[in-house]
C-alpha cells in the first residue's frame, strides 16, 4: 500500500495546518456526487463543488476518452479562498492492490486562480490516479496536470524554465524520467515537466501521450517506450530536439508533423543531417553545448558529468528571453471553455 501526495509545492506540515486552519475557522459545505466541499461561504463550496465535477467529467474525456465512474467514497475539498493567496494546492491518496482510495484535496489562491488553475491541475491528479492505479512519474504527473491550468500560470513556469535552464537548474532527462519522489530543487521539476508534456502532446495528443507513459510503467524501460510511441531513439535524441524547440521559442506543433516514419525509415529527431547520410544518426550540437545535459551520457554508476558553463554555453541566450516568454493568451482555459459550454481540445 503506498500514499501519494500531489499538487502545488505544499509541505506536509502546512497540508496539516490547512486542515486545522480551516476547522478553526469554520467554513460552508456542499455535497455532489464524487465531492464534498468545506469553503469559505455557500456560494464559494457551490460553485467549486460544480467546477469539480465538470473537470472530473469533462477532463476525463479529453484525456481517457470516456467518463470515470463514480467513487465509492467522495473526495474531501478544503478550499481557503482570498485575493492575497497564492495559487496551490495538494492531493493524497492511497494505492492498494489496484485500488485507490482515501482521497483528500486542499486548494487555494483567489476564486479566479482556484477554479480556472489549482481545482482542474488537482482534478487532473485524481483521473491519472483512477486511470493507471500506481504512482506516474513526476515529471509526468505534475508536467501534464500543469498544461490544463489558466494561460497566465502556465505563462509562468514558461519564464522560470528558461531561468532554470540559464542558471545550470535544469534536470537531465536520464535523472528526470528515473524520478519517483520530488526532488529538493522541485521547481525545475514542473517547469521542466510542463514544457516536455506539453512538446510530446503537441505531437501526438494526449491519449497517445498517456499510452507512453502506460508502456514506460510496465518496465522502466522508457528509451524503449519513447522510441515505440514517439520515434526518438533515446532520451539523449529527446532532450536535445526539446532543447531546440524551446531555444526557437516553443512554437506550436501540428500533430504528428514532427515524426513521419516510412516503411524502412525512421525519422529521428534532432539527428545530425550529415550523420544521418553516413549511416548513422547522433544528437544535435545544443546538447553538448549545454551546460546540464551532459548528466544524460553518464553510465549507470558513474558520478554525474560536471561543466564548467559560460553564459555563451546556455542553452538560450540572453537575448533570447525576450522572444522566448511571449506566450499566447489567446486559448482559454478549460474553466472558461466550459463556462461558454465549448471544451479545450
Amino acid at each position: 500500500m503506498e500514499a501519494r501526495s500531489h499538487g502545488a509545492i505544499w509541505s506536509a506540515a502546512l497540508v496539516v495546518a490547512c486542515f486545522i486552519q480551516t476547522s478553526l475557522f469554520g467554513a460552508a459545505g456542499y455535497r455532489t456526487a464524487n465531492f464534498t466541499v468545506d469553503a469559505p461561504t455557500p456560494q464559494l463550496a457551490r460553485e467549486i463543488g460544480d467546477a469539480a465535477e465538470q473537470f472530473r467529467r469533462q477532463l476525463a474525456v479529453e484525456w481517457l476518452g470516456q467518463e470515470l465512474p463514480n467513487w465509492p467514497q467522495p473526495c474531501p475539498i478544503k478550499a481557503q479562498v482570498s485575493p492575497d493567496l497564492g495559487a496551490g494546492g495538494a492531493t493524497s491518496f492511497v494505492f492498494d492492490g489496484g485500488n485507490v482510495f482515501g482521497w483528500r484535496m486542499n486548494i487555494q489562491g483567489s476564486r479566479e486562480r482556484v477554479l480556472d488553475s489549482v481545482l482542474p491541475h488537482e482534478i487532473t491528479h485524481t483521473i491519472f490516479a483512477s486511470h493507471f492505479r500506481q504512482p506516474l512519474p513526476r515529471w509526468a504527473d505534475e508536467g501534464a496536470c500543469t498544461t490544463v491550468e489558466h494561460h497566465s500560470e502556465i505563462a509562468k513556469q514558461e519564464r522560470m524554465l528558461i531561468d532554470f535552464l540559464q542558471h545550470n537548474r535544469g534536470i537531465a532527462f536520464d535523472r528526470m524520467f528515473a524520478m519517483t519522489e520530488y526532488p529538493q530543487d522541485v521547481l525545475p521539476l514542473y517547469a521542466q515537466g510542463h514544457s516536455l508534456a506539453k512538446f510530446l502532446i503537441y505531437q501526438r495528443g494526449k491519449r497517445e501521450f498517456l499510452a507512453f507513459i502506460a508502456d514506460g510503467l510496465q518496465d522502466g524501460n522508457w528509451p524503449r517506450a519513447l522510441h515505440k510511441h514517439y520515434e526518438y531513439r533515446n532520451l539523449v535524441v529527446l532532450q536535445s530536439t526539446w532543447l531546440d524547440w524551446v531555444k526557437q521559442g516553443r512554437p506550436p506543433l501540428e500533430l504528428a508533423s514532427i515524426v513521419q516514419p516510412t516503411m524502412n525509415t525512421a525519422i529521428v529527431r534532432g539527428q545530425d543531417p550529415a550523420a544521418s547520410r553516413n549511416g548513422t544518426a547522433e544528437p544535435s550540437s545544443s546538447l553538448h553545448t549545454n551546460p546540464w545535459a551532459s548528466t544524460a551520457q553518464a553510465s549507470p554508476g558513474t558520478p554525474e558529468a560536471k561543466s564548467e558553463s559560460t553564459p555563451q554555453d546556455w542553452p538560450v541566450q540572453q537575448g533570447e528571453v525576450a522572444s522566448v516568454n511571449q506566450s499566447p493568451a489567446t486559448e482559454p482555459s478549460i474553466y472558461e471553455a466550459l463556462s461558454r459550454g465549448a471544451l479545450r481540445r
